[in-house]
């Protein structure tokens, strides 16, 4: 055995596989014993020392081997014959010696299985998803800020069992390929195509038989006059849920199946066909307009049939971009964009929804736009208000920011939700999909002549429709009194 040790650092392929192995398991039990210690470590740290560290220590191994039996060959070429080792357990230093060959070989399991289990674990670390920059910076963004934040990417994305572990990382290979070459496209494009199906996901923490029944939702929009004026719409939804499925939830309750068939992005949808729990199917074909009478229903070309999961309508659970409108009015209703300054809904729009090629020149231009305005339009309210003017400006950046990456085309209506449907009184916005219109349009019938129907009571009640001061929230002592748009001051009476 010592022969062989000593042929193995006569050559310089063992000998170098000797050096790799040993200096990457010194760094690997480094990383590891920090890590073991609390030592936060950052995705890139975590991808050399677990990942690649271990390439080297296995590539190492191999190489040791490897390099005797080419210089074996050599030998036996040049004429000499070198015999194998025998191993004689009689002999206590042979018994020493293999014990020593076990202990280590034991070593380099444990450090390899060590390895492995922690490559796993930072492979499986949201920050790890999303440590591809560029790319996954504004999926990261997104999911920063959702109601999912504190769940793993792993649990919605691959969730449990070994054979969708395989996959995505097969996936994940071709991935790392794309972000290497910059062979990806622009934006990401949606939906994701061979998603796991929601039952295996969503539903191992969500059940749509738990029973939800009915939730009131408050919806605040301003405004673009002087003041700002908030409006609420004041809904009833009738979510359902429960064993025998009412409300919303009917669409996935036991026993139900539906399925569609509908183009790529699953915005149109020429078929639906329902199976109820009594085993009966009933298909539900577009027909055309009355406005198109005499035009052909939608081809069926490119279209593909789809089992509905819960992603059919949540289809933005956790990657949420939201729109202009909702942005300027959250910051107004949290606080964050005083509406005492005038016109500041109606400014704030201008300003935010104009092109910008970056987020530093987002910055500048918003920052330009709304101080130029108060500036030239009330300089009164300038002079004494700038800081606020100022921190309205900074909101409306960073809300462009959170939601405009012009690196990856990623724009204002560029993923939009199917959640709900738009204000049917309201302007259309761009890239603002028609949500439960695709179906529920009365367009979708039978052969007998039945329709999805797109009835406003069917899914809510509307209690209240843009008011200013709902009488439901006044009963329901939910309607807080506001202080004046002015803060107690009378604003100069000037015009725009």
């Amino acid at each position: 055995m010592i022969d062989a040790f000593q042929r193995l650092i006569r050559t310089r392929l063992g000998l170098a596989g000797a050096v790799v192995t040993t200096s990457s398991a010194i760094l690997i039990i480094g990383v590891l014993a920090l890590s073991l210690l609390g030592c936060e470590t950052s995705p890139y740290l975590g991808i050399i020392a677990f990942v690649i560290l271990p390439a080297l220590f296995v590539l190492g191994l191999l190489l040791m081997p490897l390099g005797l039996w080419l210089e074996r060959r050599r030998a036996q070429r040049g004429g000499a014959a070198l015999p194998l080792p025998v191993f004689d357990l009689n002999l206590p230093a042979m018994r020493r010696r293999v014990l020593l060959f076990a202990g280590l070989t034991m070593a380099n399991l444990v450090i390899v299985s060590a390895a492995s289990y922690k490559a796993v674990e930072v492979m499986d670390r949201p920050q790890f998803c999303g440590s591809c920059h560029k790319v996954m910076d504004p999926e990261f963004s997104a999911y920063s800020r959702s109601p999912h934040s504190r769940v793993a990417c792993v649990q919605c994305h691959i969730g449990p069992g070994a054979g969708w572990f395989v996959k995505s990382k097969l996936s994940g290979t071709w991935q790392l390929i794309s972000v290497s070459l910059n062979l990806y496209p622009r934006p990401i494009p949606t939906p994701v195509q061979n998603l796991r199906p929601s039952r295996d996901t969503c539903e191992q923490c969500h059940w749509p038989t738990r029973l939800v029944g009915d939730r009131l939702r408050v919806i605040t929009k301003h405004a673009d006059d002087e003041k700002s004026t908030p409006k609420k719409t004041v809904l009833l939804l009738h979510v359902g849920g429960g064993s025998e499925g009412h409300g919303i939830h009917h669409h996935v309750a036991p026993g139900v199946q539906i399925r569609y068939l509908a183009d790529p992005r699953r915005e149109t949808i020429r078929t639906v066909e329902l199976t109820n729990k009594f085993g009966e199917v009933e298909a539900f074909e577009v027909k055309p307009a009355a406005a198109d009478a005499g035009k052909p229903a939608p081809s069926a070309e490119g279209m593909v049939w789809r089992t509905m999961d819960c992603v059919d309508c949540h289809n933005r659970p956790t990657h949420q971009y939201r729109t202009a409108a909702f942005e300027i009015d959250a910051a107004i209703e949290d606080g964050r964009i005083d509406r005492a300054l005038p016109f500041v809904r109606r400014e704030g729009m201008k300003a935010i929804t104009a092109d910008y090629a970056s987020p530093e020149a987002a910055r500048a231009g918003i920052g330009q736009a709304v101080n130029g305005f108060y500036e030239k339009a009330y300089p009164d309210i300038f002079k004494e208000r700038r800081g606020t003017v100022e921190k309205a400006a900074r909101e409306l950046s960073e809300a462009w920011a959170r939601n405009v990456w012009p690196q990856m085309k990623i724009t204002w209506g560029t993923y939009p939700t199917h959640l709900g449907h738009p204000n049917p009184n309201a302007e259309p916005v761009a890239g603002e999909s028609i949500g439960c219109w695709r179906c529920h349009d009365d367009n979708h019938v039978s052969k007998a002549g039945k329709a999805i129907s797109q009835d406003c009571d069917l899914c809510h009640a509307v209690l209240a429709d843009d008011e200013e001061s709902p009488k439901v929230l006044k009963e329901m002592g939910l309607l807080k009194a506001e202080a004046p748009a002015d803060g107690g001051k009378a604003a100069p009476a000037k015009g725009e």
